[in-house]
């Protein structure tokens, strides 16, 4: 099943515009190679809304917010991960709103961080992130006409939450399922085994007619995008699979021979998602390593 992305840049950045009927779009100016061009909040619902991500800690982005949602009222806060492009914003929201935050939990690592083991990535850990209200499978919250259901999605990060839009078709993928990337998944922040399985979850889901991501534009098609998107995993754990065929080997080996041609800005992201495959792959035994699984180490089939 081939997985093709939409590259295409979404409108908005700096503006609110109306995407789909009862939703608003506003981007922020916090495009990287990680980001696409910036991250996405989105308003759902008119004169009692809801916002989601409220994104990076950018004044300007929460004045532009605020500025467009004039004579409305910010209801409820939102927030899908605890990465710092997407939660501290909802601190800003609230203090100019007084909108409680809900949402997924305080940030929590799959793993305790190995000696020496830091994520350089751009889209660390928000440990200032404090909900109001944490949201667990299944839990509903009303604001105006509009419904949401949460579900727990962990793997790109482990507190990851999707937000259903009942009886509407949509449903808020945050950074679990992009139109135009793979998300990353880097230990010791998030871990492969569980996003696999968060990605067979919503495959499962019937009436879904979009996703609404936290980068990019909507998916469409969103079931076919994302078994294709699950079928891309387990070929990249066969790619790691047949190069440990010819013998033990290292992390940069596999992303240079798995990767062609890929960007040096996103080889480090590359590399982690390699590991978290890994990780996975010694956990069920595939796979060993010269000691617990790290970037450093060398990896062989079992």
């Amino acid at each position: 099943m081939s997985l093709e992305f939409d590259r295409s840049a979404p409108s908005g950045v700096g503006t609110l515009v109306t995407v789909a009927p009862g939703i608003r779009r506003i981007v922020a100016n916090n495009p990287s190679p990680f980001t696409f061009t910036g991250t996405c909040t989105y308003v759902v619902g008119h004169g009692e809304v809801s916002v989601i991500d409220p994104g990076p800690p950018d004044e300007a982005h929460i004045a532009a917010l605020l500025a467009a949602l004039h004579g409305e009222k910010v209801a409820q806060i939102l927030v899908t991960h605890t990465h710092r492009d997407h939660s501290p914003g909802a601190a800003l929201l609230k203090e100019r709103t007084g909108a409680p935050i809900a949402g997924c939990g305080p940030h929590v690592a799959a793993r305790e961080t190995h000696l020496g083991e830091i994520n350089a990535l751009d889209a660390s850990a928000d440990r200032t992130y404090a909900p109001d209200r944490i949201l667990r499978e299944g839990e509903r919250i009303e604001v105006g006409d509009c419904v949401f259901t949460a579900h727990e999605t962990p793997g790109h990060t482990m507190n990851h939450l999707v937000f259903a839009l009942e009886g509407d078709g949509m449903l808020f993928s945050g950074d679990h399922v992009m139109a135009w990337s793979t998300s990353i998944v880097a230990p010791p922040d998030g871990a492969m085994g569980p996003y696999l399985a968060s990605l067979d979850k919503l495959i499962q889901r019937e009436g879904d007619r979009a996703y609404w991501p936290g980068h990019g534009g909507p998916v469409a098609d969103p079931q076919r995008f994302t078994r294709a998107l699950l079928s891309h995993r387990r070929q990249r754990e066969t790619q790691i699979l047949e190069f440990l065929k010819k013998g033990p080997a290292q992390i940069p080996a596999m992303v240079e021979a798995n990767y062609p041609g890929l960007a040096p800005a996103l080889k480090g992201a590359a590399g982690l998602s390699t590991f978290a495959h890994l990780e996975e792959l010694v956990r069920i035994g595939a796979v060993t390593s010269d000691g617990p699984p790290t970037l450093q180490s060398m990896f062989e089939r079992a």
